[in-house]
C-alpha cells in the first residue's frame, strides 16, 4: 500500500458550506482525518522522533514545529530529539531555544562534526520510547505521512520508507539506486530505498545490536544487522520535497568514499560473524526544556 495525498490528506481544501446549511466537504474531512488520528494514537504507547542536523538553521525550527503539531494529535507520549551533529551555523543555539520553551524536546550536541551515522547513533541512544522514528532535518519529508505507519508495528519492527518521487538530481538519484542495489546484493536484503531517512523502528533493536559506522553507511549496516537477526521489515512510500534552504552534503566525493570503506569492513564483519563493533561515544551534552 502506498501512502498517497488522497490517503492522508496534505492540503486544506474543499466546498463552501451551502446556502441551504449543508455541512462543508472540509469540515467533514477534518472531522475523519481526527478521529483516524485518535484511533492510531490509542495504539502508540510512546514515541521517540529525532532530527539529525548539519548546519540547518533555515529549517530545523519549521522542521521540529510540524513534529510537535502532528505528534500532539496522535495523543501519545512522545519527546523530540534534536541531534546537531556539529554545525557551524545557528543550529545549535536555535535548537537549544526550542528545548527552553518545551520540556518534550531535548537537544544532542556533537563537537566537533561526527558525521551522519554518529548522528543517528546519538538519536537512537537517546530514544526512550517504545518507538523511534527519524528523520533528516531538512525538511524534504512531511512528519504527517509518519502516523500512518504506526500501526504497522503491530506486526513488525521496522518500517523502511522508500521516496515516490524522489527530488533530487539524475547524478544523486542514479547514485542511490547503485548503492541499494549493491548492499542488497551483499547483504541479501530486498530493500526499494536504503537511505531514504523516513524510518520507524521499535527500540529495544538497539539493545541488541551495535553499530560501527560513523558514515553514509549508517542504514544499510542498521538493516543488515537487525534483519539477520531476524527483526520483520516493511516498506511504504513517502512523498519526498524539494529542499527549499540549506545545502547538501551527502553527495560529496569523501563522504562517498568514507561509505565504500565502511562498507567493506562492515561486509567482512558480518560475513565472519564478528563480535567486534565499536560503540558510539558519549554525546557531549543531553539538554532539554
Amino acid at each position: 500500500m502506498k501512502l498517497s495525498a488522497r490517503e492522508y490528506p496534505m492540503n486544506k481544501g474543499g466546498s463552501q458550506r451551502t446556502e441551504d446549511g449543508g455541512q462543508r466537504t472540509e469540515d467533514r474531512g477534518h472531522s475523519r482525518e481526527r478521529k483516524r488520528v485518535a484511533r492510531v494514537g490509542q495504539s502508540v504507547r510512546g514515541i521517540s522522533v529525532f532530527f539529525p542536523c548539519y548546519n540547518e538553521q533555515d529549517n530545523v525550527a519549521r522542521t521540529v514545529e510540524r513534529a510537535l503539531d502532528a505528534l500532539e494529535k496522535l495523543n501519545a507520549d512522545f519527546e523530540v530529539i534534536i541531534v546537531d551533529d556539529g554545525s557551524t551555523d545557528s543550529t545549535g543555539r536555535i535548537a537549544d531555544e526550542i528545548a527552553s520553551r518545551n520540556n518534550r524536546v531535548k537537544v544532542v550536541h556533537h563537537h566537533p562534526n561526527l558525521g551522519y551515522g554518529a548522528a543517528l547513533r546519538s538519536g537512537f541512544k537517546a530514544a526512550t520510547k517504545e518507538l523511534v522514528f527519524y528523520t533528516d532535518g531538512d525538511g524534504q519529508f512531511d512528519i504527517r505521512e509518519m502516523p500512518p505507519l504506526l500501526p504497522l508495528m503491530d506486526e513488525g519492527d521496522i518500517v523502511s520508507c522508500y521516496r515516490l518521487n524522489r527530488q533530487d538530481n539524475l547524478v544523486r538519484r542514479m547514485n542511490g539506486w547503485c548503492w541499494t542495489k549493491l548492499v542488497c546484493l551483499l547483504f541479501g536484503m530486498k530493500i526499494r530505498d536504503i537511505d531514504c531517512a523516513f524510518k520507524l523502528y521499535k527500540r529495544e533493536i538497539f539493545d541488541h545490536i551495535e553499530l560501527s559506522s560513523s558514515g553514509a553507511l549508517i542504514n544499510a549496516e542498521i538493516l543488515a544487522r537487525a534483519t539477520r537477526r531476524g527483526y520483520r521489515l516493511t516498506e511504504r512510500g513517502v512523498h519526498h520535497y524539494p529542499r527549499t534552504a540549506g545545502k547538501q552534503t551527502g553527495g560529496r566525493p569523501r563522504v562517498i568514499l568514507r561509505a565504500f570503506k565502511e562498507l567493506i569492513k562492515l561486509y567482512s564483519q558480518i560475513k565472519k560473524g564478528s563480535p567486534k563493533q565499536t560503540r558510539i561515544v558519549d554525546p557531549d551534552s543531553v539538554g532539554g526544556g
